[in-house]
């Protein structure tokens, strides 16, 4: 939390908007309140330090990769998404700080075409995590938000993001980026009319007693904070404040650490895939030379399934993506892969303690159904305005070396070492012990 804000009894932190709490000091308990790392989170720790490494040593020649296939491919792709990412992060960050997130709840009162509308444009504001998306839809529907708006919110959150758009036109074109964002319509539309087929009454008054128990999930605290800014004034004169800039880092990095787990083990599978499984098992799996429509069937349906058995959600799935799209997977199987995010086993578990067995199956059928129909969807539309990208990725036969994105990976990174400089000084650190 930030260390400048001190009160004698809890309340509402008038900074980021978070509950306050009694301070718990180690001497009462007799032991320190550090919390130990796990050895999944060192292991991902190592693999992101590797990454940063290896790819500056290997710009000047100086690495062993060449007998590192798999890491080679994982250090290149992330080294050619830096500056991406740190501008995607950026505009989010932005975007957050601009746009409110309290009294969200109100402006999703039912699932009505403007509550849907509402729901899908605060959701491309929000953050682009996964958990977070999830944690902070159930505390709009505790809030008394409409539960299918709810959902809209959340699955607006992880898909049609801004960084999630920059990342996919980087690795593997602009296409996937418009296919993506119309796809995300696409499929909240199929989403929305499921729920209003099949989802009763006593199902969503079931949902929200479980939820009221408010079981923890991941990143509740992440949820719980809104640093975005209160002031009033124009858009431009509050974004160059003093406050405006300490609230865009502390969103930058607040997004950055939600992530950046996945992110590491993204490029880490997608390396290890790319570099060791065979091109001729991909033309096999994806059933390439059967006719389009039973490969562009098989695509839709089974990325949700390799989507949800990776483990990888977010932003992190995209370099898996580009990927499967190299070895053969229809265009409708990239859509719906990357759209399955939030069908993961862990984002699955999550729901079930969200808001009980029943509704977690409920939604993940409900979703998988929707992610495959919405790829199908834009995959037939793309073919007939003939917007169906060449099977090319450039990562694939490109090293590292000193051009234009040396250059704006410096930048990029110049401008993410500003807001941490912002962040640590604002009492950032703190913060993410709460998330």
């Amino acid at each position: 939390m930030h260390p400048e804000v001190r009160q004698n009894a809890p309340g509402i932190c008038p900074i980021c908007g978070m509950e306050l709490i009694l301070e718990k000091r180690p001497e009462q308990h007799g032991h320190s309140q550090t919390r130990s790392l796990s050895w999944g989170q060192i292991f991902v720790i190592l693999f992101t330090f590797a990454f940063v490494f290896l790819s500056f040593i290997d710009l000047f020649g100086y690495s062993p990769l060449h007998v590192l296939p798999a890491l080679s491919l994982s250090s290149t792709m992330f080294w050619d998404t830096l500056w991406a990412l740190v501008l995607g992060f950026g505009i989010s960050a932005v975007v957050q700080a601009l746009v409110p997130r309290a009294q969200v709840s109100r402006l999703l009162p039912d699932a009505s075409p403007r509550s849907l509308a509402i729901a899908c444009g605060l959701g491309t504001a929000s953050s682009s995590c996964s958990y977070a998306a999830t944690a902070i839809a159930r505390s709009l529907i505790r809030k008394g938000a409409d539960f299918t708006s709810a959902i809209a919110f959340e699955f607006a959150s992880t898909n049609l993001v801004v960084e999630l758009g920059i990342i996919l036109w980087v690795l593997i074109g602009w296409q996937f980026t418009l296919a993506e964002f119309l796809g995300g319509f696409v499929m909240i539309a199929i989403l929305t009319f499921l729920f209003k087929l099949f989802l009763t009454p006593r199902m969503v008054a079931d949902a929200k007693a479980q939820a009221d128990k408010n079981m923890q999930g991941v990143m509740e605290g992440h949820a719980a904070m809104d640093m975005s800014l209160k002031e009033s004034g124009s858009l431009w004169k509050k974004l160059f404040s003093r406050k405006g800039f300490t609230a865009v880092s502390e969103f930058f990095y607040m997004d950055v650490y939600s992530v950046w787990k996945d992110l590491a083990a993204g490029f880490l599978i997608s390396g290890a895939l790319g570099a060791w499984v065979p091109h001729s098992f991909w033309q096999s799996f994806f059933l390439v030379g059967k006719s389009p429509l039973t490969s562009a069937l098989w695509g839709a349906f089974v990325g949700p399934i390799v989507s949800m058995l990776s483990f990888v959600c977010s932003i992190g799935n995209v370099p898996l993506a580009a990927v499967l799209w190299q070895g053969g997977i229809s265009f409708a199987g990239v859509i719906s892969f990357i759209f399955a995010d939030l069908l993961i086993i862990p984002i699955l578990n999550i729901y079930r303690k969200y808001y009980g067995l029943k509704m977690a199956a409920f939604l993940f059928i409900t979703s998988y159904i929707a992610m495959a129909l919405a790829g199908l969807a834009i995959q037939y539309i793309f073919t007939l305005l003939n917007l169906i990208p060449l099977r090319h990725v450039a990562f694939f036969t490109q090293d590292i070396s000193f051009n234009y994105t040396t250059v704006l990976n410096v930048i990029f990174l110049t401008l993410a070492a500003t807001f941490l400089v912002r962040f640590i000084k604002s009492g950032g650190v703190r913060m993410l012990k709460l998330m």
